[in-house]
């Protein structure tokens, strides 16, 4: 237990083991779980599904989910099977990439989530070697959403977080397979830079491409000490587990 660490998210509705040393979920598959729009009894698919962090903050929200993960670290693949199933919630996780998808996942899913690495490679990598495949870009973003639209039925939708600098990268992979996508910029303060986008498309879809307003995480202008800093409605997400579907309307 040494090398792992149990923590809490969206308030201690969810409590996840994770490695002490390595990649550690934090914001970025809570507000992934925020943004996707599954139904009661809909089929989810993780790819990249680390310890389980998304799939499993979305299960908190949406009841009676199919969850599966895809994960290429069976050390983390394991914790996600663990964390799923100390939560109460059932969860199928397989061990591949996604150039070889596990047989088991090569069905149709309503929805599609993913995390990808978007740190670039170059210069020094971590020394941790789950921390370097879980945060440093080896498989190339569009082949993420082309694998994605693979496994989504017609008509399911592809929910995905990744940097603001990846999404030409994304919009030029989804072809004519994806459509009605909507990105939402996600910026720390008001008036910065966008550093991340979250991305909802539909395969087969056909509305409107739409760039939506950013959505602000902090308040202020900087960090104040140990003060509470998110906005109220990010807050109402990151901890009290709501959607973004307000959002995205």
């Amino acid at each position: 237990m040494d090398n792992l660490t149990q923590d809490k998210f969206l308030c201690g509705k969810l409590q996840l083991w994770q490695p002490r040393q390595g990649y550690r979920a934090a914001t970025d598959p809570v507000l992934l779980a925020a943004a996707c729009p599954a139904l009661p009894g809909q089929s989810v698919l993780d790819l990249g599904c680390g310890v389980g962090a998304a799939a499993l903050c979305l299960a908190c929200r949406v009841p009676d989910l199919r969850l599966s993960g895809l994960e290429v670290q069976a050390e983390y693949a394991a914790l996600a099977q663990r964390n799923a199933a100390e939560n109460g919630i059932a969860m199928q996780v397989e061990i591949g990439d996604l150039a070889d998808m596990p047989k088991a996942l090569r069905v149709g899913f309503d929805h599609v989530i993913a995390n990808p690495p978007y740190y670039p490679k170059g210069g020094t990598p971590s020394p941790n070697l789950g921390r370097a495949v879980a945060l440093q870009v080896d498989t190339p973003l569009g082949d993420w959403v082309q694998a994605a639209t693979r496994r989504l039925a017609p008509g399911g939708w592809l929910t995905l977080i990744c940097g603001a600098d990846g999404l030409p990268e994304v919009l030029a992979a989804m072809g004519s397979k994806l459509g009605s996508a909507s990105v939402l910029p996600l910026t720390a303060r008001e008036g910065k830079p966008a550093l991340r986008i979250l991305l909802r498309a539909r395969k087969s879809g056909r509305a409107a491409f739409r760039l939506l307003a950013p959505f602000v995480i902090h308040q202020g202008a900087a960090h104040d000490g140990d003060r509470e800093s998110y906005t109220p409605r990010a807050s109402a997400i990151l901890r009290g587990g709501e959607s973004l579907s307000e959002e995205f309307r």
